[in-house]
């Protein structure tokens, strides 16, 4: 301190001395950060998959759309441009956005979409995150093709918790529709019904050699013998979990959702949708042509799923041309293998911090059932679902509903009265044998734009409960704004006598999208610390569609660091 008074030549207070020194500890953490600017073109792109040539909805013509890599710590500016036809928002999945909700991007949530012409810039900062995430629209069902990987490397002059990979290479497995996604969407909205499933998965864009017309595209990965690769595995499919394996390999799995874990080695994941793998895969195979695969895990019963799969090769280098076989297949679980996916789940162990842990004291304690729901109504074109009803969906039987008039962050900010309520119940308003036989009473969910109010600072735990209205099923459930701790999970009927006695509140896995298994439950908990507005919904699009989600208000703190910011100029209105 006397070091800086002498060379400053002038009389310093201690208060002034020290903010001075806060700003030079400031500008130091930002010494090496750098600032990322991109522009994103929304726009029409013609591409031919399954022997058909046909128009999507593509940013900067790429499908999938270009791949971000910046380093923990960066700024970003990307500037969306909307050449579409569509109203088109991006959302960043799993960026926490720290004070910066208006950067979210759920449509009607954060902000009123971009409309056709017009532009917006997102502007934010990755604080504390490295690993694998990922950018897709978050507006109708654009995201079918409108995504893309956002990588996270270490600060400069930090290293991985693992050896450094020889190769990085993201997997981004989709899925592909031949007619129109829009067109899809707004027959299933007409009718009530279920969506037509997908005519194909993709790995990168691309179907692979088991589809008809695909095998010139087929993306490959070419090893040398001995190579390590760094697999960093993203599903992006609009409404499946899925499976993926490379045929006699054996997977290290590292990371999930920009987090990393204790290693474990498996020759099969199960990646719900918008969750994120990075896995190691070491090339020590007899030199040779390997398929990588991915098809569906489906636990709905009776319900329709796409049952193809996939592939993408694995090749190794300088093979003898006698060994251009057909690649060899891995032995991808059965759809319906439970079993496996929380065999997979279940060995999933953070690695502890010394500077967070989890919490133990809960100020907010929550009960959220999470389903599908029918609506009655005439029988005719506008009712074909199940036995004459609609499909909805709902958490604690009420379904969600998004207003038009402007977004629900700019209702919260201006306190725009009649946008929304508070009253979101906290635990369901009526009991009951939620994954038995459901009475028939409690099929059909209320509809409302309901949220839930947080103090800032308070620590939150949320039970997801499946339930067995039309169907149990496995759904995968993100909160924007926060990752978590999964302390448990379980199937059945969630047990707070039992069950609690079973929390891992040690080295729990940290996710932003937990997979609620079939017919059970999980349970989660954060700290609210990010001021703002943030979904939280089911990341099946159609369950979306139909009401899966509501939405926290979680309230400004004290000071600066704790208050979210103002709504940039360029916001979009409504």
């Amino acid at each position: 301190m006397e070091t800086c008074k002498n060379y400053l030549k002038i009389p310093l207070s201690n208060g002034l001395l020290a903010t001075i020194i806060a700003i030079l500890s400031l500008l130091s953490s930002f010494a090496n950060a750098e600032f990322h600017y991109h522009e994103f073109i929304v726009q029409e792109t013609s591409v031919t998959r399954l022997c058909r040539t046909k128009n999507i909805i593509t940013v900067n013509g790429q499908f999938p759309g270009p791949t971000l890599t910046v380093r923990n710590g960066d700024t970003l500016f990307v500037t969306v441009v909307n050449r579409a036809r569509y109203n088109v928002t991006i959302h960043w999945h799993g960026i926490r956005q720290m004070r910066t909700p208006w950067a979210d991007g759920p449509e009607y949530v954060t902000q009123c979409p971009i409309r056709p012409g017009g532009f917006y810039t997102y502007r934010f900062t990755i604080e504390n995150q490295e690993g694998t995430l990922w950018w897709h629209a978050h507006s109708k069902w654009l995201r079918a093709t409108v995504y893309g990987a956002l990588v996270i490397l270490p600060k400069q002059g930090s290293n991985f918790p693992f050896s450094l990979p020889q190769k990085d290479i993201p997997i981004l497995l989709g899925e592909w529709w031949n007619r129109d996604i829009i067109a899809v969407q707004r027959q299933a909205q007409f009718t009530g019904a279920a969506p037509n499933i997908s005519n194909a998965y993709t790995i990168n864009g691309q179907p692979g050699d088991l589809y008809r017309c695909s095998s010139q595209g087929t993306m490959k990965v070419s090893v040398n013998p001995g190579e390590t690769v760094l697999l960093r595995v993203i599903n992006a499919a609009l409404n499946q979990q899925l499976f993926f394996s490379v045929a006699n390999h054996m997977l290290t799995v590292v990371g999930v959702d920009a987090t990393y874990n204790k290693p474990f080695t498996t020759n099969v994941i199960m990646v719900g949708p918008g969750q994120t793998t990075n896995v190691i895969l070491t090339a020590n195979r007899p030199p040779g042509r390997y398929y990588m695969a991915a098809s569906a895990y489906a636990t709905a019963r009776n319900a329709q799923f796409d049952n193809t799969t996939t592939t993408a090769i694995l090749e190794y280098a300088n093979l003898n041309p006698g060994a251009n076989s057909r690649p060899s297949l891995p032995q991808l679980p059965a759809f319906n293998d439970t079993a496996t996916a929380t065999a997979f789940t279940s060995q999933l162990r953070s690695i502890p911090s010394n500077n967070v842990r989890v919490p133990t004291q809960i100020d907010e304690n929550l009960f959220f059932t999470v389903g599908l729901g029918l609506v009655n109504c005439a029988p005719g074109p506008r009712c074909q679902g199940p036995n004459n009803t609609r499909f909805a969906a709902s958490m604690n039987n009420i379904s969600f509903v998004l207003p038009r008039r402007t977004s629900l962050l700019q209702a919260y900010y201006q306190n725009i009265p009649g946008i929304y309520t508070l009253d979101f119940p906290p635990v369901p308003t009526v009991q009951f044998d939620y994954t038995g036989n459901v009475s028939r009473g409690l099929w059909q969910p209320r509809f409302g734009t309901k949220l839930h109010k947080i103090k800032f600072g308070s620590t939150v735990q949320i039970v997801l409960q499946d339930t067995a209205i039309f169907s149990t099923e496995d759904h995968p459930i993100h909160l924007h704004g926060y990752h978590f701790w999964v302390v448990g999970q379980g199937f059945g009927n969630f047990n707070p006598q039992t069950d609690t006695t079973t929390f891992n509140l040690i080295d729990p896995p940290v996710r932003n999208t937990i997979d609620v298994p079939v017919g059970g439950w999980a349970v989660i908990r954060f700290v609210a610390d990010n001021p703002g507005l943030w979904l939280f919904h089911c990341h099946i699009d159609s369950h979306l569609a139909w009401g899966l989600g509501m939405a926290f208000i979680v309230e400004n703190g004290i000071g600066e660091k704790q208050t979210m910011e103002p709504p940039p100029p360029d916001l979009p209105q409504c």
